[in-house]
């Protein structure tokens, strides 16, 4: 049987919002779907499906099995917040049945200074002494007390942790790079991200005489490693 190239937008759209048609809840309403495709339809085409095809679907009763499977399927593809229980509370996740991994994250951050405080850091003259090596030993720090500072993290081992600093005249920043190692059950992303954001603030800390219009930015994850979802790397 050949199938026209509208009846076969049809199909292809209905496969691509099979989640916004078939959730999670028990508000299902075949009609009410089919009138939505239709307006699509009728938008990129100039008119409206066939009223033979159209048809044919919204009197067509889907099976409970099928619908079931397709819920189930749709379930299992979307992605949901672990920390939040199915009564909608907060939640440790409970990695037990985890199996151990070697776990590594990288973050970055920026502290813009200013072109005055920059060079006052450069030439470590800020009043309370050397900044970079202060903010690098409290990033390390930090990342040890994540679990303390983020209610719902696990407290995990860490075997190591690297904070670096680097001035970058260009734009007259300093830029922060943590990186958390563990072998474990769940992720050192949290344990990266707090050693940045807590050399960060040190930085700050230490200029903030100097001046007080610095900014901290940028604080995101660049890459891990390690664990059921594998290997992660921000697209530059």
């Amino acid at each position: 049987m050949t199938v026209s190239k509208p009846e076969m937008l049809l199909r292809r759209i209905a496969l691509s919002h099979s989640r916004r048609f078939f959730s999670s809840n028990s508000n299902y309403d075949v009609s009410k779907a089919i009138s939505e495709l239709n307006k699509e339809m009728e938008s990129v085409f100039g008119e409206p499906p066939a009223s033979s095809f159209a048809g044919s679907v919204e009197n067509k009763i889907v099976p409970e099995e099928v619908r079931t499977d397709i819920v189930s399927t749709a379930e299992s593809c979307s992605p949901r917040l672990t920390h939040i229980s199915s009564t909608g509370e907060a939640q440790m996740v409970d990695v037990s049945s985890k199996e151990a991994s070697k776990r590594v994250a990288i973050a970055s951050c920026k502290v813009i200074l200013g072109r005055a405080v920059f060079d006052l850091v450069s030439a470590n003259r800020i009043g309370k002494g050397d900044v970079l090596g202060v903010a690098k030993i409290a990033g390390i720090c930090g990342a040890k007390q994540t679990s303390n500072l983020i209610p719902l993290c696990h407290n995990i081992n860490l075997s190591h942790v690297r904070v670096d600093l680097t001035l970058s005249p260009g734009d007259y920043s300093v830029k922060v790079e943590g990186e958390a190692t563990s072998t474990g059950k769940t992720g050192v992303e949290m344990e990266a991200l707090t050693a940045v954001s807590v050399a960060s603030l040190t930085v700050y800390d230490m200029c903030k005489a100097a001046s007080k219009d610095i900014v901290i930015t940028d604080i995101r994850l660049e890459s891990k490693t390690g664990g059921k979802s594998g290997t992660w790397s921000r697209q530059k």
